[in-house]
């Protein structure tokens, strides 16, 4: 059977690429958190946040944008991993991320979503006008505050003022 002898060969693949996997998500991470890479994705949202809108339907506009986004910024991190990782393939490695999606942090893992997921991509950018409008996650209803010393029940303002 063809199963059987696919899974045979993956697992005798698997542990070379394993590490090859790791090494290709270390390196991501250097990229994305570096500073050239941080100016060029905020650059690409600054010119097109405000097209996006909260709402079920997506517009046409979108798909352009989407398109520029795959061309400029997958472009950029596959360039720079070719420059680390001699004969590196984007292609077969977005195939096997979806089989590593619990090894990789969440923050990389959504960033690289956006390659492959309008979805992930649409929502990075309403995230990206929320912050920029100033419409942040708002936790301050879901925040308490209690204290960590067990002073008495009144206030020490109350305790200082004699009449």
């Amino acid at each position: 059977t063809d199963t059987a002898e696919e899974e045979s060969f993956a697992l005798s693949i698997s542990s070379t690429s394993d590490a090859e996997f790791d090494a290709v998500v270390g390196n991501i991470e250097d990229i994305i958190m570096d500073d050239e890479f941080q100016v060029l994705q905020r650059s690409f949202m600054d010119k097109y946040y405000e097209e996006f809108e909260d709402t079920e339907e997506n517009k046409l506009a979108y798909t352009p944008i989407f398109n520029e986004y795959l061309s400029l910024v997958e472009k950029y991190i596959e360039e720079q991993l070719l420059k680390r990782i001699p004969g590196f393939n984007m292609a077969a490695f977005t195939s096997t991320l979806k089989h590593h999606k619990d090894e990789v942090t969440d923050d990389i893992f959504d960033m690289l979503l956006t390659f492959m997921d309008f979805l992930a991509f649409k929502e990075m950018f309403l995230d990206y006008k929320a912050e920029k409008e100033g419409r942040g996650l708002d936790l301050s209803s879901d925040l308490v505050v209690t204290s960590l010393c067990k002073a008495s029940s009144t206030p020490a303002s109350q305790n200082t003022l004699r009449h």
